[in-house]
């Protein structure tokens, strides 16, 4: 009879770690050796022939963690694994999801030509930056979404004038979704970009007076654009404001822009480890979230609870 076995990449360790003890399943064990040329060498120490073998690694640091999921995945197709589940909290190369000028990788697609070409059967991840790369992949692909951990955090705060901000337009459709949830106002941070990285100009749509607002998104990289957005929002009148995001990029400068906000908190998830920490920044764990993914994929069954659409409790 197949059994359900979880392995770890080094990207993802700890996640993984509690992913189990959520599930009630010990970690299971496998060798990662690094050559001194840098070469990476996975070898499961224990046997998967026949079992359905999920893979915890998110490719941040993209180059590393996503060459080592790979050879992972190759090796376990290599054991006579009989499903192999790659399991990724955060999805590096997102933000290459389309041609937007000439001469672009779309590195979203190529990623996950790699993922199959290796030998994946499934996907489970989280809050891709465009949701459209599900399309990308013809095997299934589970999308989780952040909502299900920070709804219960937003209700514990109790905010009395509660209005949720998207960063950017292409943010909006998330936003509106967990707006309609609290039955909240919306506004849209809008901004325009000299370059990767840099905004040349900001404008809220939307009025924030006396607001208590809630910025939510996907992905804070350098956090610049999180903190210009923050002291837009209150110089517009908001009484508060505080950012939800998903996975914790925090690359550059980002932990400094993020202490020097005006930001009353930073909230993120565990999908990508905090390289320090900082009184601002505080962790959600959504290893519960992917442990009830990884049984129910086990298991065959449905995962629709685990949606905003599914807690709506007669709102």
């Amino acid at each position: 009879m197949s059994a359900a076995k979880i392995f770890s990449g080094t990207g993802s360790q700890g996640l993984a770690e509690q992913i189990c003890k959520s599930y009630g399943h010990r970690l299971g064990k496998v060798n990662i050796q690094r050559f001194s040329d840098g070469e990476i060498l996975p070898t499961f120490m224990e046997s998967i022939r026949g079992d359905f073998v999920f893979l915890v690694q998110s490719t941040h640091s993209p180059a590393e963690n996503l060459m080592e999921l790979l050879l992972m995945i190759d090796a376990a197709k290599r054991a006579s694994a009989y499903k192999i589940i790659a399991v990724i909290p955060y999805y590096g190369y997102a933000r290459q999801d389309r041609k937007d000028r000439p001469r672009v990788a779309i590195g979203s697609k190529l990623i996950a030509n790699m993922i199959q070409a290796a030998g994946a059967n499934r996907l489970i991840t989280m809050d891709l930056h465009a949701p459209q790369i599900q399309g990308y992949f013809d095997i299934p692909v589970d999308h989780l979404d952040s909502h299900a951990v920070f709804i219960p955090y937003i209700e514990n705060l109790k905010l009395e004038n509660l209005t949720f901000a998207a960063p950017d337009v292409g943010s909006a459709n998330r936003i509106r979704e967990i707006s309609s949830y609290f039955e909240a106002e919306m506004v849209i941070c809008d901004k325009h970009r000299k370059r990767a990285n840099e905004i040349a100009s900001m404008v809220v749509i939307g009025d924030v007076t006396d607001r208590d607002v809630v910025i939510i998104d996907d992905i804070c990289d350098t956090g610049g654009t999180l903190a210009k957005s923050a002291a837009l929002l209150m110089e517009k009148g908001a009484r508060s404001v505080r950012a939800l995001i998903t996975h914790p990029v925090l690359s550059g400068k980002a932990y400094e822009n993020i202490e020097n906000s005006v930001l009353d908190e930073l909230v993120v998830c565990d999908t990508i480890p905090l390289k320090q920490t900082t009184p601002k920044i505080k962790v959600i764990s959504v290893a519960e979230l992917f442990a009830v993914a990884i049984r129910n994929a086990f298991e065959n069954k449905s995962i629709t609870s685990l949606f905003v659409h599914s807690q709506r409790k007669g709102r």
